[in-house]
Formats: C-alpha cells, structure tokens, sequence
C-alpha cells in the first residue's frame, strides 16, 4: 500500500504541493488528477524518490521510498522519455537493468510483451522509426518490465487508437488483478470513469475533493435527465431548479441542481408528444471536475 500523509512541497516561496494525503491499497487504481500546473507531476516525483518533500511522507508497504523499494515501482510519464537512436530491444535492456534485472529476464519480457502488443516485428528497429502509437507502446513495456508493485500511469494512452487503448486497458487491469498499486492521471475523464474506485482532484496543489468515485458522484447532487420526444424548451428552462437544458440530434438533456426536482421536470415533459425516454443519470466526471475546479479559480 502507498501512503501520502500531509505532504507539502515549496519551490523557494512557491507551494506546489500543499498538505496532500492520500492511500492506494494493494489491487485498488486510484486517479490523480488536475490542469496543468496543479501539482501532479511534483506529486509523483516525490513519490519516486526523485524529490523530497517539505513537509510530511511517503511510504510504500510501510517503508519509505528509497533506492531499496525504486525497483519495484513503474512509472510511464507523460512527456516521451525513450532514447530515439536506440533500438526498441537495446531501450527496454536500459530500463530493465536499471532496475536490477538480468539480461535474460528482461528479453522474455519484452518478448512477451511484444507480442501483446502485436509489435514482435519492431524489436530491432530504433526508436526513432516507430508510429506515436507504438513509440507509447515501447514507452508502456519500459515501465513495467519489472512487474512492478505500485505503477504510476500519466496520461497512458498518448497517441493511441480505441483499439490500442483497449490494449493497454486490458494490461493495466492485469496489473491490477496482481495486486498491483496503481495510481491514474489522464485529462480524459472518460477513461478515469472506466479504471478509478477513487480520486483526489487538485487545483493549485491543493485537494478540492477527494474519495470514492460513486460516493462523490452521490455527494454531488446534481442529475441529467435524457429525454426523447417533443416538448417545451422555453418551459422546461424556466422550472424551478434547473441549470440548464441542452438539446442534442436526438435528445434534449435536463441538467438539475439536485434529484428533488425531477417530478417538476417529468410533470412538464408529461405535457409533451411523443416521448419515448425519460431516464435520470449521475452526471459525468467530467462535469463533477469541471464544477469543482471552476468553484476554486472563481473563488
């Protein structure tokens, strides 16, 4: 288990870290997430070894972080970090040595991650000659040929198709299935939904909301009611506890400040013509976040 307790971290006078806590159990994959510049990537240095806190500590399994516990952590980062005049076997013998591993071990990886990947062809072709798509591939094997216990993801499915996000979908969740560690962060929202029981939001270094991803999507209250057919937009946007209404191709969507008002909203639409759907959902991640980063740069 990872553990986060009250960590700060200043740069001189600049907090870019404040006070944040958080755990990650074994088997479990919980999303970090954040606009640019709100921490992550201190976060996850500090949980690397590669930055010391101010403030606070990191502990894995209940040791702290240090050259001792390093080789049993994966991390794929967000900008590309492969050595392009290398070849794709010569960069993953790099990685694998460097976290301890003998030659032989490391080649029955890559071979068989290679061919999880449908890429066995590459493996003597440089860096520098593969698509974005399988340059991430590379960079995704690079991370975790050491079978690692706690893997850190930013923003994995950089330059990749739905078929390969797919692909690597089905890795990560095997990692998870070992009992892995993992630890989220991507701007698609989507794509946290699919992986993350929980989560920690940060805005300036700073968590705005944090815990279980159904809880939250619970505490937050708001609904979006689907509705198909004809009816009122003007009366539909004047009832009582209502955002917003939104009209797509096929549906009109009724956004609502909490679930006490949809009997108000089904009582309107009842007045309509042809209505084949009504159905009340959560909203989206991508709302909760956009809501609660929105709150704290207006705040």
């Amino acid at each position: 288990m990872l553990k986060v307790e009250h960590v700060t971290k200043y740069y001189g006078e600049n907090k870019a870290v404040d006070d944040l806590s958080f755990q990650v159990e074994d088997g479990k994959i919980f999303g970090l997430l954040g606009v640019n510049g709100a921490g992550k990537t201190t976060t996850f240095r500090m949980i690397i070894g590669l930055l010391e806190p101010t403030s606070g500590k990191i502990t894995l399994n209940g040791k702290p972080i240090d050259y001792s516990v390093t080789d049993t952590i994966g991390f794929l980062t967000e900008e590309r970090s492969l050595l392009t005049k290398l070849t794709v076997k010569e960069q993953i013998i790099y990685y694998g040595t460097l976290k301890g591993m003998k030659e032989e071990s490391i080649l029955k990886k890559l071979d068989e991650w290679l061919e999880r990947f449908h890429i066995t062809e590459y493996k003597e072709r440089k860096i520098k000659e593969l698509s974005k798509g399988n340059q991430q591939k590379v960079q995704f094997i690079s991370a975790v040929i050491n079978d690692p216990k706690l893997l850190i993801l930013d923003e994995p499915f950089s330059g990749l198709d739905p078929i390969n996000v797919e692909m690597f979908m089905d890795a990560i969740k095997d990692f998870k299935k070992k009992g892995s560690s993992i630890i989220f962060s991507s701007h698609r929202m989507e794509h946290v939904e699919m992986f993350c029981e929980s989560l920690v939001i940060l805005v300036k270094g700073k968590s705005v909301l944090e815990g279980e991803l159904k809880q939250i999507k619970k505490d937050f209250r708001r609904k979006n009611i689907h509705i198909k057919g004809d009816v009122s937009i003007p009366n539909l946007k004047q009832l009582k506890g209502v955002l917003e209404v939104e009209e797509n191709a096929d549906e009109i969507i009724v956004k609502i400040s909490d679930d006490s008002y949809i009997n108000d909203v089904f009582d309107e639409v009842k007045k309509g013509t042809d209505i084949t759907e009504f159905s009340v959902e959560d909203p989206s991640l991508n709302e909760i976040f956009l809501s609660k980063v929105g709150e704290t740069y207006e705040g």
